[in-house]
């Protein structure tokens, strides 16, 4: 069972570490403040458990026996993409001021953060379909399979906030380099630009 966890583990790292729409919304949220990047990376994981649980129960199966069911769950995705990408090159061509940090506006646009990260994760087809084929190769033959899922599914989203807690504290740790006006400008728009290909991409692939 160790050496299973281990390996789960090892696995959950390698998949973190593939650079994705995720992790462009959470280092861009992250340029805002460390707040707005955790509680993304919080939606995000939230997303991701989600995933695993319908995958546990069997309900991605659906999604994939339905061509229409996914071709309108990777358009919605899309959208998102192009969506958050456009606002990322909107914000970088007007610039940030200071009141984006401001205790005024921290609910809300924490709450914003968070929904960010959910909504990506959710609008992804191909997150519900890997979570499918991902989490069972790491179910002992012995254990029962719907409560082993969903405590993988969990562990899998933990070792995540962790991780992706990383990039939000990294992105902290150097603010007064990414502060500067030139340099924030040029992160918003690579960041926008990603996620506009990658919602293009998406909404092409076949």
């Amino acid at each position: 069972m160790l050496s299973t966890l281990l390996a789960f583990l090892g696995a959950c790292t390698l998949i973190a570490a593939s650079p994705g729409p995720s992790t462009m919304l959470i280092i861009r949220q992250s340029l805002r403040s460390r707040r707005a990047g955790f509680l993304t990376v919080l939606g995000n994981e939230t997303g991701v458990f989600i995933w695993g649980v319908v995958a546990a129960l069997g309900l991605t199966a659906l999604l994939m026996a339905s061509r229409l069911a996914y071709d309108v769950m990777r358009i919605a995705g899309a959208v998102t993409l192009v969506v958050f990408g456009v606002k990322a090159l909107l914000d970088a061509r007007r610039g940030h001021g200071e009141e984006d940090d401001q205790e005024a506006t921290a609910v809300r646009s924490g709450w914003t953060s968070y929904r960010s990260g959910l909504l990506l994760n959710l609008a992804n087809p191909k997150a519900a379909v890997f979570a499918m084929s991902f989490l069972p190769q790491f179910v002992p033959a012995s254990a029962p399979h719907l409560p082993t899922m969903i405590a993988l599914a969990a562990i899998w989203a933990i070792f995540e906030v962790g991780y992706y807690g990383l990039y939000v504290w990294f992105v902290g740790r150097l603010k007064k380099v990414f502060s500067r006006a030139g340099v924030r400008r040029r992160l918003e728009q690579v960041s926008g630009g990603v996620l506009l290909l990658l919602g293009l991409r998406m909404a092409l692939e076949g």
